[in-house]
C-alpha cells in the first residue's frame, strides 16, 4: 500500500529546480506536454513500441521546436509498472499526469498499490469511473445531489428511451453502446450483439441501463485547485463518435435504408469545442462546486485538479437543466477545451489544460506544497 508519506519522501528527493512532467503516450500527453514547456518543465512521455512516433519523431523536442523532450520506451503500456521504469522517472524528478490511458492499460491495483512514482491528482478516484465498481461515479453525483439519468436494473423494467451502455468484446475500454426502448427492444439488440461476439455475456452482465436523455451534450470541463480553494471552468466542448456523426450526416430516410445493414456505433474520436450561454453558468459552476465537495467527503482529499461533468443539457418547463451521465476523474482528452472563452473570463487569456496543470504544479513547487497535490 503506497501512503501519502511514501510520495512525500520520494518528492523530497527530487531536484525542485529540475522537475518533469510525464504522462502515458496517449490520450492527453501533448496537452500535457505543452503546457509543462512553456513553464520551463522538461517533459517525459512513456510510449509503448510501435505507437511511439508521435511522440519521438513528430513533436520531439528539436532545437527551438517541439515538446517531448525524454521517451521512454516500453513493450507494453503497462509496463510502465515495472521496477525499472519506475526508477527512470523518478530519476528525472517525474510527477505523472495520469489519463484515461493509464487506467485502461494499466491494472487498478497497481498504480493504487505499486507505482511509487508522484501522480498529480488523486490516485484512488479513477477507479470510481468504473461503471461495475462498488459506490461509483453514479454514487458520488447522487451524494452531491446531481441530477443523473434514471438507471433501470432491470431489462424488464425498460419503459422509455434507454442507452445501454455495454463495453465491446474485444477492447473492453470502448463502447459498444446500445439503444432500446422496451425489453423486447433489449433483448432483440443484445442477442444480435452476443451473435456477432461484439460484446459478451459477462460485459453484458456488468452493462448499466441509463434513461437516454434528449438534450445538448456539453462537457463541462474543470479544474479544482487545492493550493487556492477555487473551482474553475477551464472550457465545455462535445464528443465527435464513429459511426454514429456519419450516420447523422445523412437525411433520414438514407439513415432508415443504411441502418438496416449498419449498426450505429458511439466510438469516441475526438471532441468539438462549444459553448453554453451565459445564463446557465451558474448552474454549471454550481454541480461543480457540488461535485468537488461531495469528493472530499467521500474520498479525502478528494479531486485535486482537472476533472469533467458530462452530460447535456435538457428543456423543461420555462428553464433548462443539466443532467449528469458520466465523469472523467483526471484530465479530459480534449484539448480543444482551450478554444472556449471560458478560462480567458479568468486569466485574460485562454489556456489549455496543460497549461493550468504546469501552472498549479510550479505554484506548489514554490511554495513547497508539492505534497499536497501529488499523490
Amino acid at each position: 500500500m503506497i501512503t501519502q508519506q511514501n510520495i512525500k519522501k520520494i518528492l523530497e528527493g527530487y531536484d525542485s529546480r529540475n522537475l518533469a512532467i510525464a504522462s502515458l503516450g496517449g490520450h492527453s500527453a501533448l496537452d500535457v506536454c505543452r503546457g509543462a514547456k512553456l513553464y520551463g518543465f522538461k517533459t517525459v512521455v512513456v510510449c509503448q513500441k510501435g505507437r511511439e512516433k508521435t511522440y519521438e519523431k513528430y513533436y520531439k523536442t528539436n532545437e527551438s521546436k517541439g515538446i517531448v523532450d525524454e521517451v521512454i520506451l516500453v513493450d507494453k503500456f503497462n509496463d510502465i509498472t515495472k521496477k525499472e521504469v519506475q526508477l527512470q522517472l523518478r530519476q528525472l524528478n517525474s510527477i505523472f499526469v495520469h489519463n484515461r490511458y493509464f487506467w485502461v492499460y494499466c491494472n487498478f491495483n497497481e498504480i493504487e498499490n505499486r507505482f511509487l512514482v508522484p501522480i498529480f491528482g488523486t490516485r484512488d478516484m479513477l477507479k470510481l469511473e468504473e461503471r461495475d465498481t462498488k459506490k461509483n461515479q453514479y454514487y458520488v453525483l447522487q451524494k452531491a445531489g446531481i441530477r443523473i439519468p434514471k438507471i433501470f436494473k432491470n431489462a424488464k423494467d425498460i419503459n422509455t428511451a434507454v442507452i445501454v451502455k455495454v463495453s465491446e468484446a474485444k477492447r473492453s475500454y470502448e463502447r459498444a453502446f446500445f439503444f432500446a426502448n422496451s425489453y423486447e427492444s433489449y433483448k432483440r439488440k443484445s442477442e444480435e450483439l452476443l451473435k456477432k461476439k461484439s460484446i459478451t455475456q459477462e460485459g453484458l452482465k456488468k452493462a448499466v441501463i441509463e434513461e437516454y436523455v434528449l438534450g445538448a451534450q456539453v462537457n463541462f470541463n474543470y479544474f479544482y485547485s487545492l493550493l487556492s480553494d477555487e473551482l474553475e471552468l477551464i472550457g465545455t466542448d462535445t464528443r465527435r463518435q464513429t459511426n454514429l456523426d456519419g450516420l447523422i450526416r445523412m437525411p433520414a430516410t438514407d439513415q432508415l435504408d443504411i441502418l438496416k445493414y449498419v449498426k450505429p456505433k458511439i466510438i469516441e474520436t475526438g471532441h468539438i469545442a462549444v459553448t453554453v450561454k451565459e445564463s446557465l453558468l451558474e448552474k454549471v459552476f454550481d454541480i461543480g462546486e457540488k461535485f468537488v465537495a461531495a469528493a472530499k467527503k467521500l474520498h479525502k482529499p478528494g479531486i485535486i485538479g482537472p476533472f469533467a461533468l458530462q452530460g447535456a443539457i435538457v428543456a423543461e418547463e420555462n428553464k433548462e437543466d443539466i443532467v449528469i451521465f458520466d465523469v472523467s476523474m483526471r484530465i479530459p482528452g480534449s484539448p480543444g477545451t482551450m478554444f472556449t472563452p471560458y478560462s480567458a473570463y479568468l486569466y485574460h487569456n485562454t489556456i489549455s489544460y496543460g497549461e493550468r496543470i504546469a501552472m498549479e504544479i510550479k505554484k506548489a513547487s514554490d511554495e513547497e506544497k508539492l505534497d499536497l497535490i501529488c499523490t
